[in-house]
Formats: structure tokens, sequence, C-alpha cells
């Protein structure tokens, strides 16, 4: 993954913003095309809280597609190797690549708990968690309201995009 400057990423055409910033949000291109129009950005700190924006006013239909947009952790995607890159690399990040059939197991039952209760995935930034972490997270957040784990799901969100932003964009 090649790396661009923020003056490079605000002389992007339209199309090519979309390219390069519309993985930032896992497969939902929408956000980065939404947010182009408000170039330039002084800074990549910027640009995140305007994609973040952009995700905060859209509504909460287009909020749901965005969380749902988001596989499984340790789910069948993953398990037959179909994530994206981005994904496939933050879950080995967490160790989610090297759980026992246990593990694998229990992870998949508190994904079905979980969507069974939101009626949505699970979704946490694995980079910033390991895998006991996240594993007392789905034991958390099951406690919670269906408002609460929207707004949650979204913290999390905003914390991934901003990782991968950090990845393509240098300071």
């Amino acid at each position: 993954m090649s790396q661009h400057s923020i003056s490079e990423i605000n002389s992007l055409a339209r199309d090519e913003f979309g390219c390069v910033i519309g993985p930032v949000f896992e497969h939902s291109p929408w956000i980065a095309d939404e947010t182009w129009a408000r170039r330039p950005f002084a800074s990549v700190e910027k640009l995140h809280a305007q994609l973040c924006k952009t995700v905060e006013v859209a509504g909460q239909e287009k909020q749901l597609a965005l969380i749902r947009a988001h596989p499984d952790l340790v789910g069948k995607l993953a398990l037959a190797g179909r994530l994206t890159k981005e994904s496939t690399g933050e879950q080995a990040s967490a160790g989610l690549n090297q759980l026992s059939p246990d593990e694998t197991a229990l992870f998949q039952e508190q994904n079905d708990a979980y969507k069974n209760k939101f009626n949505f995935p699970f979704v946490i930034c694995a980079r910033l968690n390991k895998t006991e972490a996240i594993l007392a997270g789905f034991e958390r957040r099951l406690k919670n309201s269906r408002e609460q784990e929207l707004k949650t799901a979204l913290e999390e969100i905003f914390k991934i995009a901003e990782l991968r932003l950090r990845d393509l964009i240098t300071n």
C-alpha cells in the first residue's frame, strides 16, 4: 500500500479520492464520495473528522449499512480467506488468525448471540485489542441497549478508519 501526503490527497479527482480513501470504511465508498467536496483537508486528523461527520449526519439507515458492511470476527469470510486485505491484517494483529477450534467456536457463538440481539455484527477495532479483550468486549457489550451499541459500533468504526487513514497518509 503506497502512502500519500495530505496535499496529494487534496489534489485527487473525486473518483481517485474514492479509490484511495474509500477502503478506509469497510465496503462503504459513499463516505469518501460525500466527503470529497469538503477539500482541502489541513491534516489527516481534519480529513478523519470530516469523514466521521459524513457518517454522523448520514442517518441511521446508512449508519446501519456501514456497520453491517463489517465482517464477523473469525466469521465465515475470515475462515474462507475472503476478507478485505485491511480486515485480514487487522484480525491477524489481534491474534484472531491463530485461534484453537474451541476459541473459534466461542467467537462464532458470541457473533451469533450479538447479531441475534442487535441485528448487526459486533464491531471492535481489532488492532487496538487482543483476543481476550475482544471476548470480554462481547460479554460487556451484549448487556447494552441497541442504541448504546449503535453508538459504540460507530465509535469503533471511527477508530478503525483513523488507523487505516494513518496507514495511507504521511504527515
